[in-house]
């Protein structure tokens, strides 16, 4: 194995202790005896929560777990059990847990004012310019709360400007929660294309109808596709990253010239990829510029902050002096331009701006993944480490998935049985879910991470 002494947190490792990385007293990690058990937490969860989750990931009774807080690349369970982080906050946390800069940015914005509804407040602004200056595509910005709101404003403003109702998405992609988003997301077997598929009960047919579904890396059905619908196409909405598939070769610029061929808004979902694949995103990671970009986790700082971004003149139907006008298209929401999520945006910007921040950062996951493989190999598991920058994922195939279609026929039962025996290990993942590699994750989690990747490719042989 390769020497792993190596640091990835610009240039020292993570801080041992929370009173060293914060300069806060650390908070008790163990239960006491006033403070309620993971199981008695579990009791109340389950009388009040549905499934006792907060969204729609449901783990095994064996690897359930209730986290009480996080430092680093670190969190910690109600029992004091401590845990690698590879979910990020479903990557939002790009600087790892509670990093002092972010923490310091909110803390004062909290105290200058939480929250000013209906009106400019200084930081927004602030930021705005910032990441109109930042984003290659953006002119200007409008903001929303979430990803999922993010992608639904973008979607609007597509038709708005073009006047037709129909978007094109690719199979498999998520573009958030909304009834629009959720069309041949979660498909059980390639679909039948362009037609989608709903993913959730409650679902209008009017959001799947005005739905197109292609394969993703496809641009032959793309092109058959769009020939045949373009005078109802507003807009081709793209993940650069699908999951963890990369956009293959030309693919992104391919679809900037089918949009540009029939006058057609390209846009890009960067709700992940912002900021995450490099400062410029995938937009500078791809080289490619789309009309509308969306962007969440990593604009928002870990709080409640999204934005649209892209072309002046399609942003600019947002205006709300254009009310009871032609075109104007209804963006608002109680949490736009949240000057505290603001505040820990330009904070995580400032960090993420300093130099050899990416290099270290995506050499990890390349690090990681390679040294995965080895233990793969070496148990011969057959499985593939994945990563595109700081994005990785174990899959059982033998190829980099090119589409969704790929994904539904590799071993997911096996897939999520490795992840289980991981999580085991004290490997904060989802099953069957990508990861994300943070700024802050260090060559001690290198080692720990492979000793129980090692110990649970040997019990994963077991069975």
């Amino acid at each position: 194995m390769k020497d792993l002494s190596r640091s990835y947190t610009n240039g020292s490792e993570q801080p041992s202790t929370k009173q060293e990385f914060l300069n806060v007293p650390s908070p008790a990690t163990q239960p006491s005896s006033d403070k309620l058990s993971q199981r008695e937490l579990f009791e109340i969860a389950d009388r009040v929560l549905p499934g006792s989750g907060l969204g729609s990931y449901s783990l095994a009774d064996d690897i359930r777990l209730i986290y009480t807080h996080g430092e680093g690349s670190r969190m910690w369970d109600v029992d004091g059990n401590e845990y690698i982080d590879y979910v990020g906050g479903a990557g939002a946390l790009i600087l790892g847990h509670s990093h002092p800069s972010v923490v310091k940015a909110a803390q004062t914005q909290f105290e200058r004012g939480a929250h000013m509804f209906g009106s400019l407040n200084d930081v927004a602004i602030q930021l705005a310019e910032r990441l109109v200056e930042d984003i290659p595509c953006a002119e200007r910005i409008a903001y929303a709360t979430t990803g999922s709101e993010a992608t639904a404003y973008a979607m609007r403003l597509a038709r708005a400007f073009t006047g037709r109702n129909k978007i094109l998405k690719f199979e498999g992609a998520y573009h958030g929660n909304h009834d629009y988003a959720i069309v041949s997301t979660f498909p059980k077997e390639p679909g039948s294309y362009p037609q989608g598929t709903a993913d959730s009960y409650g679902q209008p047919d009017a959001t799947v109808s005005t739905m197109l579904v292609c394969p993703y890396n496809d641009l032959n059905k793309l092109r058959e596709i769009v020939a045949e619908h373009h005078s109802d196409v507003a807009a081709i909405f793209a993940e650069p990253v699908q999951r963890i598939i990369p956009a293959q070769p030309g693919f992104l610029q391919e679809i900037r010239q089918i949009c540009d061929e029939y006058d057609i808004l390209f846009i890009l979902d960067e709700v992940v990829t912002g900021f995450r694949l490099g400062y410029g995103g995938a937009q500078q990671w791809f080289d490619v510029k789309p009309d509308l970009s969306t962007h969440g986790k990593v604009v928002g700082g870990g709080g409640p902050l999204s934005c649209v971004a892209g072309r002046a003149d399609v942003i600019s139907l947002s205006d709300p002096k254009l009310k009871g006008q032609q075109g104007y298209t209804y963006f608002n929401g109680t949490l736009h331009g949240n000057p505290v999520a603001a505040a820990a945006t330009m904070a995580m910007l400032d960090e993420l701006g300093k130099p050899g921040v990416y290099e270290r950062m995506n050499g990890f996951a390349d690090d990681l993944c390679k040294e995965t493989q080895k233990l793969l190999d070496q148990h011969n598991i057959p499985a593939i480490a994945e990563h595109t920058g700081s994005l990785w994922q174990i899959l059982f195939m033998d190829k980099t998935p090119c589409n969704q279609a790929d994904v539904l026929a590799s071993d997911q039962v096996a897939m999520r049985k490795l992840d289980t025996l991981l999580m085991k290990q004290g490997q904060y993942i989802l099953p069957g879910v990508r990861r994300f590699v943070s700024t802050v994750h260090t060559a001690r989690d290198l080692e720990e991470t492979l000793r129980g990747l090692d110990i649970a490719c040997r019990e994963f042989n077991r069975f």
